[in-house]
C-alpha cells in the first residue's frame, strides 16, 4: 500500500510547520511528483492503475494537485469512483504552531515555562490549540480501519486492491507508526522526502500482521 507524500512548497523548504494553511506545491514541488509518477505508476508498475481499490487525498491543495500530477487523465477517469477526498489524512493540526520552525515553538514553550525536564516533542505533547497525538491516532485509526476491510478479503491477490494515500509529512510518519501498532509517542525515527513514495504491507499475506516494506523490487521494464 503506497504512502505518497505531497511535493515541496515554499514552507516545506524552510521547515515551517505546514498544517492548514494550504500553501501550492511550487514548480520543482511538481517535478518531484511528476518525476516520481514517470517511475513508479503505470501498468507493471509500483502503483498501477488497474490495481488500485482506493485512493485517500488530504484536502490540501498541494495534496490535490499532487493526485492530478500522479495520474494522468486516463488513469484519473478510472480512479473516478475509488478516489475520496478526507478530512481523516489532513495534516497534523499545528494550532499555535502553524508557520513556525521546531526552534521557535520550544523556544517559545520554555519562555512560557513549558518543557522544564525536556524539549518539546509533537508525538507527546501535541499542538497548542491544535490536535493532540490521541485526536491524530483516532482519525487516523479509522482509515486503517476502513483500508482492512477493503483489503482483508483479498490477500492472496485474487482482486487487485492497493491502496494510495496522498498527504502530508507528519500525518504520513503517524499513519505508519499506527500501521503497525505504534502509539504515536513511541520513538520510531523516520523520514519522508517530498513528493517520495513509501510502501506499508503485511506479512505472510494476513491482515493481522502488518508490516513496514523496507525493500521493493521495482524491476525494469
Amino acid at each position: 500500500m503506497p504512502d505518497k507524500d505531497a511535493g515541496e512548497t515554499e514552507w516545506t523548504i524552510s521547515g515551517r510547520y505546514t498544517g492548514r494553511s494550504d500553501i501550492p506545491l511550487t514548480p520543482n514541488g511538481e517535478r518531484q511528483v511528476a518525476s516520481s509518477a514517470s517511475k513508479v505508476v503505470g501498468t507493471g508498475k509500483l502503483i498501477d492503475p488497474a490495481r488500485v481499490g482506493h485512493v485517500y487525498i488530504s484536502p490540501r491543495t498541494r495534496a490535490r494537485r499532487t493526485y492530478e500530477l500522479l495520474f494522468d487523465g486516463a488513469s484519473q477517469k478510472e480512479l473516478e469512483p475509488k478516489h475520496e477526498i478526507t478530512e481523516d489524512i489532513r495534516e497534523w493540526e499545528y494550532g499555535a504552531y502553524e508557520g513556525l520552525l521546531t526552534a521557535q515553538i520550544r523556544a517559545g514553550r520554555k519562555e512560557r515555562g513549558l518543557d522544564t525536564e525536556r524539549p518539546w516533542n509533537i508525538w507527546l505533547d501535541g499542538c497548542e490549540n491544535g490536535e493532540t497525538a490521541e485526536e491524530v491516532s483516532s482519525r487516523l485509526d479509522r482509515v486503517i480501519k476502513n483500508i482492512r476491510e477493503i483489503q482483508g478479503p483479498y490477500m492472496h491477490g485474487e482482486k487487485g486492491v492497493d491502496v494510495v494515500l496522498i498527504a502530508h509529512g507528519h500525518i504520513l510518519r503517524a499513519f505508519a507508526k499506527r500501521w503497525i501498532g505504534f502509539e504515536l509517542g513511541r520513538a520510531l525515527p523516520m523520514m519522508l522526502e517530498p513528493g517520495a513514495v513509501g510502501v506499508l504491507s503485511y506479512e505472510h499475506h494476513k491482515i493481522d500482521e502488518p508490516a513496514f516494506l523496507l525493500g521493493v523490487n521495482i524491476g525494469t521494464e
